[in-house]
């Protein structure tokens, strides 16, 4: 059983907690610091987003469309489909020539709250590009643009551009092809079961040029200025991905997965980070990433200071009375040291 992680209180009397698993590898691909079971296999949804964009990085997309940072950071994200997402994801539509109808991601109310009231309000239906994954969809209809295949199936496991994309993800993780099940994200795509010190290897390789070709070399420096440089593209209001790398980016740059996974690539010191949050649960990935970036002591308590709720963050009832806390569990990180 992994260890408990993130514990939640209520007047001081830890009323419930998540238990999970971190590891961070070096350049090596060697565990500095773990807790839990790094072999746990589970699925890294949407934390893969940034490795299911090489591809079309690596084969010259974004020069055969003049694709710009801003809309690879939105392939790498799950946006909020406030009107900024939408008006990048319309761009790259237009860009290689296909229409919002041909995204196959699922129709979905807004992330974004708000946007999502005035859905309600207004009565308007959700579509495909509303789905917080239809930017990673645009990506794919340009892969299947850019190599003449087919597009309307481009969802299916065995589509030439799901291959691809299958097997860049392989070399990523260093994980054998014939390892990785195969199953269906909550947008339709393929997903891979992947253990999480693989995908701590991936975050890191995503960051370390050894063994790239030039063309992969640039693909990932590529990824990592344009979620460094439009980190709102990523996710959006309110939502920590785009907080932290405001932040911390280019220094540090992380994408959220669903089902409680979070991974980070620390780019000056080539490390890879992947959390997993057993229960699933969204809250407690954030609460470990950021408590993990506060012990790193790259950053000051100034800096840090509009994050800091993350790793400790009071909870509050209807009357927006103070009820308890959530937060890391004490001691978690005394034993991390960042590489000289």
């Amino acid at each position: 059983m992994n260890p408990i992680l993130v514990e939640v209180y209520r007047a001081g009397v830890l009323e419930s907690f998540h238990r999970g698993t971190i590891c961070v590898v070096n350049e090596a691909g060697k565990i500095i610091f773990s807790v839990g079971d790094a072999n746990q296999i589970c699925y890294p949804r949407s934390a893969m987003k940034l490795l299911q964009v090489i591809p079309l990085l690596e084969l010259g997309g974004m020069e055969h469309f003049h694709l710009s940072l801003e809309e690879i950071a939105v392939m790498c994200g799950s946006h909020n489909a406030e009107p900024e997402h939408l008006r990048v994801v319309e761009s790259i539509l237009n860009k290689i020539g296909a229409t919002k109808d041909m995204l196959h991601c699922g129709p979905q109310y807004p992330s974004y709250k708000k946007a999502a009231d005035e859905f309600i309000k207004t009565g308007t239906k959700p579509h495909h590009i509303h789905n917080n994954c239809s930017g990673k969809h645009a990506g794919m209809l340009a892969l299947c643009k850019l190599l003449n295949y087919s597009t309307y199936n481009y969802l299916e496991p065995e589509h030439p551009i799901q291959q691809l994309i299958k097997k860049t993800c392989a070399a990523f993780y260093a994980y054998e092809e014939s390892n990785m099940v195969t199953a269906l994200d909550g947008c339709s795509a393929p997903i891979f079961s992947i253990p999480v010190y693989h995908q701590a290897v991936a975050y890191k390789n995503l960051v370390s040029m050894k063994n790239h070709s030039a063309a992969r070399a640039k693909a990932c420096q590529t990824v990592v200025e344009a979620v460094s440089t439009y980190p709102f593209l990523v996710a959006g209001s309110g939502r920590y991905c785009t907080d932290m790398m405001r932040i911390t980016a280019p220094h540090i740059i992380g994408k959220t997965g669903a089902e409680g996974v979070f991974c980070m690539s620390f780019i000056k010191q080539k490390l890879g980070v992947c959390i997993k949050i057993d229960d699933g649960k969204m809250l407690p990935q954030y609460n470990v990433a950021q408590a993990l970036i506060e012990a790193t002591g790259m950053f000051s308590a100034e800096e840090l200071a509009p994050l800091h709720h993350y790793a400790q963050e009071p909870l509050t009832n209807f009357n927006k009375l103070k009820t308890g806390e959530i937060k890391v569990r004490d001691g978690l990180f005394d034993a991390f040291r960042l590489p000289d």
